[in-house]
């Protein structure tokens, strides 16, 4: 959805806190979505396309601290986009095409209306990139940002994607460019130096990161996929999610391709490319794929102009997940409940964590 174009009586500095929730409601709010069906009604109102059939499917997440704000990337918008992205990228793992998404803000009362506004910004141009929009939510306020959202979508008849359904001898594709958001760290560290346009397109994908929801459907309507897992908290805990749903190993390459910026990054910062690829962030999707459907998915992915690369095969579970040296893979994992797990800090801590490599 658009940004609001039309002036409006609240401006930017004034604290939500001041205005009360039937004032949020009319002037920032209603302006923005009162074209909405149902708009203000306790239940959002989903418009499927005409005579489109198939199983709805639903997905709730919330935003954490976007790694951009340390990064010193402050505006409200990136927490919008990145909400948006979360949810969607889950659709993308089903091969769902998104038919809305519902809101939950928890607000402190200091927020001022331009920041709520650029945080409304974020949300709906990234859905509109999408094909999509918001269709209803929830504002309250608290003491701290609070993000969640329900993306809700829809999948071909007999096409939903999930986590099951993958065999030994599946080749595993890995679908988008993994590895912006992280080289934009090591770039904002100095570690690496770029011309000013490659810095400029790195921060944009760093910041805008696309959820792979047209791979997804494209793979789940010719029906080639078999399996398939957003990458939410890096390439290693996905790839043992997939293997412990399905009973398997798998044996990983760590010959994956960067572009070409990336790999740059890579070579001036001492950081091997299978480091920089396995971390998280870009919203790359991991799919199963029979070994006589590679190159047809690959195609079909090239024709939604989304990458694709086979980054391993999936074997019995008793030869385990090891790298192409034959060693275990002992990989790096954002892994919630656990010291992993995400919640921001100082940037040189996080680069060592995440990437395994301390910073100079």
């Amino acid at each position: 959805m658009s940004a609001v174009t039309e002036l409006s009586p609240v401006g930017d500095d004034v604290r939500l806190g001041d205005l009360g929730e039937h004032a949020i409601l009319e002037h920032i709010l209603r302006p923005r979505y009162g074209g909405v069906r149902g708009f203000g009604d306790d239940c959002a109102v989903l418009d499927a396309e005409e005579g489109l059939r198939g199983e709805l499917v639903a997905t709730t997440d919330s935003c954490p601290t976007p790694l951009v704000t340390i990064l010193g990337e402050t505006d409200p918008y990136h927490a919008g986009w990145l909400l948006a992205t979360i949810n969607l990228s889950d659709l993308a793992a089903a091969g769902a095409t998104p038919l809305g998404l519902v809101v939950n803000y928890t607000l402190p009362k200091t927020t001022t209306a331009g920041e709520f506004r650029r945080l409304l910004d974020g949300v709906d141009e990234c859905t509109k990139k999408h094909g999509t929009k918001v269709v209803g939510g929830d504002l309250r306020d608290g003491p701290v940002r609070q993000l969640t959202a329900t993306a809700i979508g829809r999948c071909v008849p007999g096409g939903r994607l999930g986590r099951m359904g993958a065999e030994a001898g599946d080749r595993l594709l890995l679908v988008g460019s993994p590895g912006y958001l992280w080289s934009y760290a090591l770039l904002a560290e100095e570690q690496a130096r770029l011309s000013a346009s490659l810095v400029a397109e790195i921060r944009e994908r760093a910041c805008k990161p696309m959820a792979q929801v047209a791979a997804g459907n494209a793979l789940a309507t010719a029906g080639l996929a078999r399996a398939a897992m957003d990458v939410s908290d890096g390439l290693f805990p996905t790839v043992r999610t997939l293997c412990g749903s399905n009973g398997l190993g798998a044996r990983i390459t760590t010959a994956i391709r960067l572009d070409e910026p990336l790999a740059d990054v890579c070579a001036q910062s001492g950081l091997g490319r299978f480091e920089l690829a396995q971390a998280w962030g870009d919203w790359t999707l991991v799919v199963a794929v029979r070994p006589e459907d590679v190159e047809l998915a690959k195609k079909t992915l090239a024709g939604e102009g989304v990458a694709a690369q086979e980054i391993g095969v999936l074997v019995p579970r008793e030869e385990g997940i090891s790298l192409d040296d034959g060693e275990p893979w002992e990989g790096i994992a954002q892994e919630r409940f656990s010291p992993s797990s995400w919640h921001g800090g100082e940037l040189p801590r996080l680069i060592t964590e995440v990437l395994g490599k301390r910073a100079s």
